[in-house]
């Protein structure tokens, strides 16, 4: 039986100078594998001791600390503290951005740059104040503390909701680094194009393979965040993104792709060269893949329309996690304050503990320490600590995402005294809205492997990686396609389709849910640039998710659908 198969991640953690937290593992590794296989387990449960990762701790980064951060704080919050605001906060933000493309063999283009500035938020009068600006010093702090309770004092009259802040205790001098070995942006740059342009020249050697298109992204976040209740955090946290896709084109002007399935992950530079024997991808191994397994996807039969049992991949589900139950369970969207971009929710606040969302099988949590998660961090944006709460528990809706606003607006309804730490700007040039925390789906402790859920399938199809999209503007009518699809008859895969997409309704899909796997089939998946809000910001997010099966869930082809 052709099995996708990944070895399993080394156990990442999160460096917090004010204490450890538990966190889940990331379940990465290999390519799919072309040969039979059990899935190859990792004999950990989904909760591991930080400690236990055995990456080196990293220093926030020297430059960063030579701002004047207390300093800019100390002129902000007074100045704010004067003239009567209730709540202030600052956040001093240095973002570094790297990034390579690739077009067939060639280097196409190379950018490097960094964001620095300050951002001043209050309370005034019941009402928020905001104002950022990029030059960092005390007077300027000053200035932008003035302008956020000017802006505060015009807007009092039109606030008909008085701007009310769930309670959060003062976390002094509080220090937080993700966990990576390797800084990216300490590599020298010939490295990174030397190792990405060579997985796609080996790619664009390859027979059959027309075209490939490569990229490499990194990012280092530094923040500073300070608050008149006495709260002050330092953090850093890296990410990196790579993926390559090759392009088949046919005598007849026809063409397939098929892409790595790597997810973006809350690592460094080590993601992309130190292999499964230190919990990292194997590109090497997959790029040899591809070229194989896209020749069998340009000559697979196209799928007939119908009912279809699936077994999904967690490098295909991640995405569906994130459209219709990361989206529908941030609470502004759920109240109609998050609409024009992308719309609201079907899973209204009045739902919450009666909501059938799927089957008893479905348990999702949002987790901002989940380890090497890309939403992961130890503070959010209004100096809340961050932790993991349920949203789903065994089918039924029983929570949402928060931010501190939202969370003392409706504390009766929610059952809750805190934010749980859902606050976050994409740059210091915008104020922090309700973002998505890593919301994953869990696995079944002593689950089935991917195996075993394709042998109860007598007639399906296994879908692994995922690639186009699309929803309704209330996260509820849905339709997502992948990079490969299996025919399963029998319980076996017996070769690949072409032309798939699964289409339901949210609360129908999840309802289908048969069965999910244990923690060995586990992958965090995930989202670099997940978009939000007027003006718009991007966050990034991971999802995680066991292989799972679904019963009866409606396929469509793709190519008839378009009119072809």
């Amino acid at each position: 039986m052709v099995i996708e198969a990944r070895p399993r991640a080394a156990l990442g953690h999160g460096v917090s100078m004010v204490g450890a937290a538990t966190a889940p593992p990331t379940r990465v590794g290999a390519p799919p594998g072309a040969g039979a296989g059990q899935d190859r387990d990792m004999a950990t449960p989904v909760h591991q001791d930080p400690a236990a990762s055995g990456l080196p701790a990293h220093e926030i980064d020297a430059e960063f600390l030579a701002l004047p951060r207390p300093a800019l704080a100390d002129a902000a919050l007074q100045t704010a503290r004067d003239l009567g605001a209730t709540h202030a906060d600052i956040r001093i933000e240095r973002l570094r951005d790297s990034s390579l493309s690739f077009r067939d063999a060639a280097l196409e283009s190379r950018h490097e740059g960094a964001t620095v500035g300050l951002a001043v938020r209050v309370v005034h009068g019941g009402t928020w104040g905001f104002a950022a600006g990029v030059d960092l010093t005390p007077d300027e702090a000053v200035r932008l503390a003035r302008e956020a309770v000017e802006m505060a004092r015009v807007a009092a009259p039109l606030n008909s909701e008085p701007v009310e802040l769930a309670p959060e205790p003062a976390h002094a001098d509080a220090v937080w680094v993700s966990a990576y070995a390797a800084d990216p942006f300490a590599i020298d740059a010939r490295e990174r194009i030397e190792r990405v342009g060579g997985l796609c020249r080996t790619l664009f050697a390859a027979q059959d393979v027309d075209h490939v298109e490569g990229r490499f992204e990194a990012v280092m976040e530094n923040k500073y965040y300070a608050d008149l209740a006495g709260t002050s955090t330092t953090q850093q946290r890296v990410r990196v993104l790579s993926q390559i896709e090759a392009t088949r084109v046919d005598p007849g002007g026809g063409f397939e792709t098929m892409r790595t399935i790597a997810p973006p992950v809350g690592r460094g530079w080590e993601w992309m060269v130190a292999g499964p024997a230190a919990g990292c991808w194997d590109w090497d191994g997959e790029i040899a893949l591809i070229p194989g397994l896209l020749a069998e996807k340009a000559k697979a039969s196209s799928v007939e329309p119908g009912p279809y049992d699936l077994v999904i991949d967690p490098s295909n589900l991640w995405l569906t996690i994130h459209e219709s139950v990361g989206h529908a369970t941030e609470l502004d969207r759920a109240l109609g304050y998050e609409a024009a971009y992308a719309g609201t929710s079907f899973a209204t606040l009045d739902q919450l503990g009666a909501l059938r969302y799927g089957s008893p099988a479905m348990t999702v949590t949002g987790d901002r320490t989940a380890l090497h998660g890309l939403a992961t961090i130890g503070y959010d944006d209004e100096g809340v600590q961050t932790r993991r709460f349920d949203i789903v528990r065994d089918g039924t809706l029983v929570g949402y995402q928060l931010d501190r606003a939202m969370a003392a607006r409706n504390a009766n309804v929610l059952g809750v005294e805190r934010s749980n730490g859902c606050a976050f700007a994409d740059s210091p040039g915008h104020v922090p809205i309700q973002r998505m925390a890593n919301v994953s789906l869990l696995p079944a402790p002593g689950g089935p492997s991917t195996e075993e859920l394709i042998s109860r399938v007598d007639r399906g199809i296994y879908i692994v990686g995922d690639k186009s999209w699309s929803i309704d503007m209330q996260r509820y009518n849905f339709q997502f396609t992948g990079q490969r699809f299996y025919e399963i008859r029998s319980g076996r895969i017996v070769g690949q389709l072409r032309d798939v997409a699964y289409q339901a309704t949210t609360t129908d899909f999840w309802g289908s849910l048969e069965a999910v796997g244990g923690p060995q089939t586990y992958l965090l998946g995930g989202a670099f640039n997940c978009g939000k809000g007027q003006p718009g910001q991007v966050a990034a997010v991971s999802h995680g998710s066991p292989a799972t099966l679904f019963r009866g869930v409606n396929v469509l082809n793709t190519r008839r659908e378009a009119g072809r």
